[in-house]
């Protein structure tokens, strides 16, 4: 979980289910920090299909091994920090309201602690960077929270916190300026993201 919240006891999940929490992971891994040489690596063996999902796979796959981490790094920096502000912004409320700070995190701060989750002291991002918020989804598929962790409350969490703008910020990353690493992590959620709302969707 990257250190982002606490993880209590993780249940048995079913394959499909470790596999959906594993890319929630792999994308907060991503989006909360620059990779490591070691993730870079990883990345690199990536194999994928014709699928959306498999096409984005592949071209990450193909970046992470020609990018060093340094270049990684000032890829991060330019796109979600930069000097003032990074070209993109990744929070809930920037996406829906305009502004930084606003009700979709004082609502998502609400859901966590109804659910029992408590993000980790060392977290300084407001909770609801996409970074974040694909973490604590990674953690409610896999159990690793005391809260309920059954489809309708995975798809409860994903409805009210992930829908409503996550493709958009997918859709961003993947066009965005200064995006060459990023831009298939920007494809991959964004198909990620519509696999995942299709099968919500027959819920």
């Amino acid at each position: 979980m990257n250190n982002t919240a606490e993880i209590q006891c993780p249940r048995s999940v079913t394959d499909e289910d470790r596999s959906r929490a594993q890319m929630y992971q792999l994308l907060g891994a991503l989006l909360s920090g620059p990779p490591s040489r070691e993730l870079l690596r990883g990345l690199a063996s990536l194999q994928g299909g014709d699928t959306a999902l498999g096409s984005a796979s592949k071209a990450l796959a193909t970046l992470a091994e020609r990018t060093s981490p340094e270049d990684a790094n000032r890829e991060y920096n330019n796109l979600f920090i930069g000097v003032g502000r990074g070209e993109l912004l990744p929070y809930a409320s920037y996406y829906l309201t305009g502004f930084l700070n606003e009700k979709p995190l004082a609502d998502l701060r609400g859901d966590l602690i109804a659910r029992g989750i408590r993000v980790s002291d060392d977290v300084k991002e407001p909770e609801d960077h996409i970074g974040t918020l694909c973490e604590i989804m990674a953690g409610i598929i896999t159990g690793e929270f005391e809260s309920e962790s059954s489809l309708s409350s995975q798809k409860a969490f994903y409805d009210a916190h992930l829908a409503k703008w996550a493709a958009l910020f997918f859709t961003d990353l993947e066009k965005a300026q200064t995006a060459v690493f990023y831009a298939p992590v920007g494809s991959l959620g964004k198909a990620f993201m519509a696999v995942e709302a299709d099968a919500f969707a027959l819920q």
